[in-house]
């Protein structure tokens, strides 16, 4: 198999796992969006205080109770779902466009190849910074969680815990963990492709510097060989013979 082929078998086996990544992004973030009502749990703040238990649960005795103060900016979790719902749809569009290259035995032109590359480098820091921003996200609102890991429990045994909050936090642990890792592992796949592209731009430029030289070098060559071959052959002088 030529190297232009193994290129883009490997750079449409890149796309089918960024479309499973990205589904692995959009999928956990839209069902917290959905528990927590719409809001968004990175870099919320609160603090717990004692609660009289007869207020939240009708039974006698004091209950700790997580308070919200400030919920984080919406735009923290939306931009980690866009970079989710992006790398699914361009992983599917180019994953069907590179199996119709292979197929077809072509290659892109080296406008989109150049322009591919550029697209895979910006993507790659837009996932670079999302999966930073998820990050420290979560590690804020897992602090506020475990009060400053002064509670007596982690931050994914509290998603077991009753927090007293008007949103569902059963499973906001398991959730955010899975988008957190997915999303690094995306980030990840912007580097092959980043990578992947520059190899095929890289490639189909030496394959148009050297293209239109072979089939004119092979010509001249052909001509020289026939010039050669075609060429009659001087005659050789005879040499005179003396007798004495």
């Amino acid at each position: 198999m030529e190297l232009a082929r193994r290129l883009l078998l490997a750079h449409c086996a890149a796309h089918a796992l960024s479309v499973a990544a990205g589904l692995l992004v959009v999928v956990p973030m839209a069902l917290n969006g959905s528990a927590f009502k719409g809001r968004c749990a990175l870099f919320s703040t609160g603090f717990w205080r004692t609660e009289d238990r007869a207020e939240l649960t009708g039974q006698p005795g004091d209950v700790s109770q997580l308070v919200v103060q400030q919920w984080g900016h919406p735009a923290a979790c939306q931009f980690a779902t866009f970079v989710g719902i992006f790398t699914v749809l361009y992983g599917a569009a180019q994953g069907w466009r590179s199996l119709f290259y292979l197929h077809g035995r072509h290659d892109d032109t080296l406008f989109s190849s150049f322009l591919t590359v550029v697209l895979s480098v910006c993507v790659l820091f837009l996932s670079g910074g999302a999966s930073v921003i998820l990050s420290l996200g979560f590690y804020s609102w897992c602090d506020t969680v475990t009060n400053l890991n002064t509670r007596p429990y982690s931050c994914s045994e509290s998603q077991s815990v009753p927090l007293y909050l008007d949103v569902d936090t059963s499973s906001f642990y398991t959730e955010l963990s899975l988008a957190q890792a997915s999303l690094w592992g995306v980030t990840a796949l912007w580097l092959a492709h980043s990578i992947l592209a520059f190899l095929r731009l890289y490639h189909s430029h030496s394959q148009h510097i050297s293209g239109p030289c072979g089939p004119r070098e092979k010509e001249l060559l052909l001509r020289h060989s026939l010039s050669d071959s075609g060429s009659p052959t001087p005659p050789t002088a005879a040499t005179p013979t003396i007798f004495v």
